[in-house]
């Protein structure tokens, strides 16, 4: 063997890559690998987001836009106006019942409204 070049191991012989299964689809694959990382619970409280208008329905989604999503289930929402802002929280726990319907994991545990300036 030559100095200074690797030795290439048949693809028959490494033995570190993973047994061959069946056939997975991507978003299997992905949700896998998601929940392996640990990040399974954050893409889950992350999808309120787009999701925030088939929640909420359009009036709410027209005044109120969510912005993100802490790591301990905060969900923060802007608002255009302080007296929607106002009417919002007393339909927090509506709302809240709303986002959390269905989710196993990723649910939101308090919603934060700030005021669009």
């Amino acid at each position: 063997m030559m100095s200074g070049y690797l030795s290439v191991l048949p693809m028959s012989d490494r033995s570190d890559r993973p047994k061959r299964g069946r056939p997975v689809a991507v978003g299997e694959a992905l949700n896998g690998y998601l929940t392996r990382a640990g990040l399974a619970k954050r893409v889950a409280q992350a999808q309120v987001i787009p999701d925030w208008p088939g929640l909420v329905g359009p009036q709410i989604a027209a005044v109120a836009t969510p912005e993100s999503v802490t790591p301990d289930g905060v969900l923060f929402v802007r608002v255009t106006t302080s007296s929607w802002m106002n009417e919002l929280q007393l339909m927090a726990p509506e709302i809240m019942a709303r986002v959390n319907a269905g989710r196993g994991t990723g649910r939101i545990s308090t919603i934060r409204w700030l005021l669009t300036r």
